[in-house]
C-alpha cells in the first residue's frame, strides 16, 4: 500500500499583534511581521502559509493577494495561499487577474482557498445585499471555474457581469492552472458543490469536538461515488499555540484566543468564552494550544479519525507577543510536523 502523502501549512488573519514590551503594532507593523513570518516557515520547510481576508479593526490583512506578492518575493519554496476568499463579495473576473497576476511572481506557487465567508462586512462594504448570501455564490464559483479553463469567455449570470468572447489578462501558461480549494464550515451543501466542481476541500474546525465533522468526511466520499467524481485529499484547520511550557502555552491562549472570540462575539451574540470551555476545547474541542508533544498526538489523533491528509494551524490568534508566535511556527515546523508524520506513519 502507497504511504499517505500528508501536508501542513499555517493560516493567519493578520491579528494584529504585540511586541515583546507588550505595546501594540500598527496595521504597517504587523503586515510586515507576517511576511517575515511566511520567510521562517518557507526556511523551516513548512507547505504552505494561506492568509485570511477581513475587514475589521483586529485584523491588518483586507487584500490578501498583495500580501502574498510580498510574500512570493523572500520565498522560494512555500506555498502561498489564502483561507478564504470571499469571492461572493467579489468579482471572480477581478480575483482571476489577481491570482494569475500572483502565479506569475510566485512561479506557480499560489492556491485560493474559495469560501462564502463567516464575517460578512465585506457585503456591505462592497454593495452586496445578505440576502443573497448563498445566490451570490453559487453563481461566482461557477463563473470561476470557467475562467479556470482559459478560453475567452462567454459569460451572462444574475450578479455578474455579462461577457462576450472576451480573454482575461494575464493569461495563465499552457496547461498550468490556479490550484483552488473549497472552506467548508459546516455545511452538506458547500460538501456536495465541492464535489461537483471537483475542488478539494478543507474544513474549518474552529470549536467543538472534530469528529462531529466525520458525517461531512463521509458525505464527500459518497457523493464524489455517486456523481463520479475524483476524491482528492481532505484538509482541515484550526486554532493553535505551540511553546515549550504547557501551562505558558495555556495561560497565553486563554488571554488572545479569549479576547479575539470574545470581541467578535460581540457582533455575534456570543457568550464570552469561560476558562472551563477553552479548557475544553483544548482538551477535547477544536483548539490545539500545549507542548510539541501534546499538540503532535491531538492533530494526529484527529487527522486519522478523519481521514485528513492537511493541517493549517490557525497561529497569532488575538496578536500575541512576537516571540509567542515566531515559537509556535518554529515548534510547529521542527518538532510538531515531523512527530506527526512518524505517528500516521506516512510521507
Amino acid at each position: 500500500m502507497t504511504a499517505k502523502k500528508y501536508q501542513f501549512g499555517l493560516d493567519t488573519f493578520g491579528d494584529i499583534g504585540f511586541k515583546d514590551d507588550g505595546t501594540a503594532m500598527d496595521g504597517g507593523e504587523t503586515l510586515r511581521q507576517v511576511v517575515k513570518e511566511a520567510k521562517m516557515a518557507d526556511d523551516l520547510g513548512i507547505d504552505l502559509i494561506a492568509l485570511g481576508e477581513h475587514h475589521r479593526p483586529e485584523f491588518a490583512i483586507s487584500s490578501p493577494e498583495v500580501v502574498l506578492g510580498a510574500m512570493a518575493a523572500v520565498t522560494k519554496r512555500i506555498k502561498l495561499g489564502t483561507a478564504v476568499t470571499v469571492l461572493s463579495s467579489d468579482d471572480p473576473v477581478r480575483v482571476f487577474e489577481r491570482f494569475s497576476t500572483l502565479h506569475g511572481l510566485s512561479q506557480g506557487r499560489e492556491e485560493i482557498m474559495l469560501g462564502r465567508g463567516s464575517f460578512t462586512e465585506s457585503f456591505p462594504l462592497y454593495g452586496y445585499d445578505l440576502q443573497n448570501y448563498d445566490e451570490l455564490f453559487v453563481e461566482k464559483i461557477a463563473m470561476w471555474q470557467k475562467l479556470l479553463e482559459g478560453k475567452p469567455m462567454n459569460w451572462s449570470g444574475k450578479f455578474t457581469q455579462k461577457l462576450t468572447d472576451t480573454t482575461v489578462y494575464p493569461k495563465l501558461p499552457k496547461g498550468e492552472t490556479i490550484a483552488t480549494s473549497l472552506a467548508v464550515g459546516g455545511s452538506p451543501e458547500s460538501i456536495i458543490r465541492a464535489v461537483y466542481y471537483d475542488i478539494p476541500v478543507v474544513i474549518a474546525i474552529i470549536g467543538g469536538e472534530p469528529i462531529r465533522f466525520r458525517p461531512y468526511v463521509d458525505l464527500y466520499h459518497k457523493a464524489a461515488k455517486q456523481l463520479k467524481k475524483p476524491e482528492h485529499p481532505l484538509g482541515m484547520h484550526a486554532h493553535g499555540i505551540i511553546l515549550d511550557d504547557e501551562q505558558e502555552a495555556v495561560e497565553v491562549g486563554f488571554k488572545y484566543i479569549k479576547a479575539e472570540m470574545d470581541s467578535i462575539g460581540i457582533d455575534r451574540g456570543w457568550a464570552p468564552m469561560t476558562r472551563d470551555r477553552f479548557e475544553f476545547e483544548i482538551d477535547k474541542g477544536a483548539y490545539y494550544v500545549g507542548t510539541p508533544e501534546q499538540v503532535a498526538q491531538k492533530i494526529a489523533k484527529n487527522m486519522k479519525a478523519l481521514d485528513m491528509q492537511r493541517f493549517d494551524l490557525v497561529y497569532g490568534t488575538g496578536g500575541q507577543l512576537l516571540h509567542q508566535r515566531e515559537d509556535t511556527i518554529r515548534n510547529y515546523a521542527t518538532k510538531v510536523i515531523p512527530r506527526v508524520k512518524e505517528l500516521l506513519g506516512g510521507e
